[in-house]
């Protein structure tokens, strides 16, 4: 027995060491894991840093950069686009237009009956369609036969509360958020996709003539006015209500920036100069690059897995489309190194673009004690049950990292923008206003993205300048999201004031003013009043 005994006391002591042992393992293990995950958040925060030098060197990159586009064709990667937009709305505008906006994986069409100063909108109707995934990688056809046949199934609803004069052809104004070489106000070929969409035949071709063949096909009697980019249309729809305003940023799923330029200043512009003076560029500058851009291995390793690597840089470090996945890849990272949701690494996990932008925005701002937002976050879409407060807390960390990154770098291009135009110092005795035109779902509804961007803007420009900038947001939150369904009387905020406008969005006024000016200059010899060329 006592043999026996001494066997048994033998073994359990043995045990009781390998349990510990492996505990001991696990701890070291988790231990590890903790620490590994650690330096993952803190290198990747060193990487994304933003200080005011290098802030100021992205800002002076984007003017040098700005210079050279206007120079020549090819002579940046901003394109620097000439609009052929050289006046603004007015207001007296009379008649029936329709407008079409393509800007994103929805598209939208409007109606709008317009009675001048004193009837503003008499009538206005919309839908919005959704464009099926397969179409926006196809064919040039394939995209714009779809679209013309919703627009086909639009006009035919078309009620006794608008009227079309007799013998009056139906004119649309057209929308094309796209990069695009404008020749004309309604006509210009298209440079590149982007925001997802890959369809090699397009690329050269005017858009124009392409949805004006897909509405022939389809029996839509119709002609395409105006073309405009939704920029712009921000810019001139911010004018129709606040002349102080010469700048529009969009930062919704994609970015870009439209400004008032001096015709001067344009060398490559070979056309009569303007009477007004002025010219609306399009930048284009979700394809700027510098070397002062703080690039991480995510932001190269998904420029290389997206469908225009080498391409749109800037937006993709500062976009709604992107900085979700920014987020995951991170998250993704410290999974298969840290085990930081566990041994095994999340399957949804490793899904791109499986986490999106409104719900890193969601947990960023989730103020709970628990972090419960960022809990059922993580479970809903991640398929993860697991996730201590500690933990949470990380993922909220890594949230800011990447929004504060992406509002800091925008900020910058701001700045950069307002240096080209000399407007980033104040003469003495000069009391100049300058208004910037905000739009996109990402600042509407990326709070702390948008507090970032606007603090680092007057962090830059210095508290003299501070106080006759303001940034304005032209609320058109139709383009990116889950943004409600429009009713038929909302406000639309500038600065103080609140504007009853109905369904017209302000992007719009610029289409349907586009097509005013373009049946003008039909019955007008006066090039120099309607010059386009």
């Amino acid at each position: 027995m006592g043999k026996v005994a001494v066997g048994a006391a033998v073994i359990g002591a043995a045990a009781v060491v390998a349990v510990t042992a492996y505990i001991v393992r696990r701890r070291m293990r988790c231990a590890n894991g903790r620490v590994k995950a650690m330096e993952i958040v803190k290198d990747f925060e060193e990487d994304c840093a933003t200080s005011y030098s290098k802030l100021k060197h992205v800002a002076d990159a984007m003017t040098v950069e700005m210079h050279a586009g206007l120079a020549s064709e090819g002579g940046s990667k901003l394109k620097m686009l000439i609009s052929y937009v050289d006046n603004l709305p007015t207001g007296d505008e009379k008649g029936l237009f329709y407008a079409l906006d393509l800007g994103g994986t929805n598209f939208r069409v409007l109606r709008v009956q317009l009675g001048g100063r004193d009837g503003h909108i008499v009538n206005q109707e919309f839908v919005e369609v959704s464009i099926p995934p397969n179409l926006m990688v196809k064919s040039t056809d394939a995209l714009f036969d779809y679209i013309a046949t919703e627009l086909a199934k639009f006009v035919a609803k078309e009620g006794p509360g608008f009227h079309l004069p007799p013998g009056r052809q139906r004119e649309l104004g057209f929308t094309f958020s796209f990069p695009v070489m404008q020749t004309s106000i309604n006509s210009g070929n298209l440079i590149k996709w982007t925001k997802g969409f890959s369809i090699d035949d397009t690329f050269g071709r005017d858009v124009v003539a392409e949805l004006t063949k897909a509405m022939e096909r389809k029996g839509v009697d119709m002609r395409v006015s105006a073309l405009v980019n939704d920029t712009i249309g921000t810019l001139a729809g911010g004018r129709y209500f606040n002349d102080d305003v010469v700048v529009a940023v969009i930062l919704g799923t994609g970015s870009n920036a439209a400004y008032v330029e001096r015709a001067q200043a344009i060398p490559k512009w070979q056309g009569l100069l303007p009477k007004s003076g002025d010219m609306v560029i399009n930048m284009e500058w979700g394809n700027f690059r510098s070397s002062h851009l703080p690039l991480t291995e995510y932001d190269r390793a998904m420029d290389i897995d997206s469908l225009n690597p080498g391409e749109q840089i800037f937006e993709k470090l500062v976009s709604g489309m992107y900085l979700g996945e920014i987020l995951r890849r991170v998250l993704l990272r410290m999974a298969e190194e840290a085990a930081f949701f566990g041994a095994t690494v999340p399957p949804k996990l490793k899904i791109p673009f499986i986490l999106r932008t409104p719900d890193m925005s969601s947990m960023h701002h989730d103020t709970s004690v628990n972090l419960k937002v960022v809990g059922i976050k993580m479970k809903e879409i991640l398929g993860i049950s697991d996730t201590p407060l500690k933990m949470r807390k990380i993922v909220v960390q890594l949230c800011n990292i990447v929004a504060t990154r992406g509002a800091r770098l925008a900020a910058a291009a701001i700045f950069g923008v307002l240096k080209k135009m000399g407007r980033d110092t104040v003469r003495p005795g000069e009391k100049q206003k300058t208004v910037i035109a905000m739009d996109g779902g990402l600042f509407e509804h990326y709070s702390e993205y948008s507090k970032c961007l606007e603090n680092t803007l007057r962090e830059l420009v210095g508290e003299q300048v501070s106080e006759s900038l303001f940034i304005e947001h032209a609320n058109d939150g139709f383009r990116h999201w889950s943004c409600p369904s429009c009713c038929l009387s909302f406000p639309v905020h500038w600065g103080r004031r609140v504007l009853k406008m109905g369904c017209l969005y302000l992007s719009d006024l610029v289409i349907l003013w586009d097509i005013m000016a373009r049946s003008y200059c039909d019955t007008q010899s006066h090039r120099g009043i309607c010059s386009s060329n």
